[in-house]
């Protein structure tokens, strides 16, 4: 028997209908939920933490010390964002970076914000200029075409 015919058979007409997975009932509860962004707010030394910034891999075990729910770290994010906090994650950077201007940078016009290039010429390899289109090639190979652009 086709899937659609016991559909209409358990619910009739409202059985054909499209309806949204509802998904798996949350790991919290709603009082959880609210108990776990006060202990956010509050910070991560108030919470028996060494260090005063928050971890993806410290909320986890703070839900599943005191709530005893585990997730993921990649959830963590949407969870967090659920309890209306943004995630910052840190820039990535090399350590032993000159943090400096490098003096070498080509200088920026300060309207348009782009590099500005020294000169046409500066823009092709060793100074040369582009062909005409008229080389002796092109005109042994009878190119007619090579005439008319010189």
């Amino acid at each position: 028997m086709n899937r659609w015919l016991q559909w209409y058979d358990a619910d009739y007409v409202d059985g054909l209908r499209t309806k949204i997975a509802e998904g798996p009932e949350p790991k919290l509860t709603e009082l959880q939920r609210a108990t776990l962004t006060v202990l956010i707010e509050r910070g991560p030394i108030a919470a028996g933490y060494q260090s005063g910034v928050w971890t993806g891999p410290m909320i986890g075990d703070l839900i599943e010390d005191r709530f005893g729910a585990r997730y993921h770290n990649h959830h963590l994010p949407r969870l967090l964002h659920q309890l209306g906090f943004s995630v910052q994650r840190p820039r990535k950077r090399l350590a032993r970076a000159d943090l400096a201007p490098a003096s070498h940078v080509a200088p920026r016009d300060p309207a348009s914000g782009k590099k500005k290039p020294a000169s046409a010429a500066a823009l092709l390899p060793s100074g040369t200029r582009r062909a005409s289109g008229s080389t002796g090639r092109s005109i042994e190979l009878g190119c007619g075409w090579a005439s008319s652009l010189a």
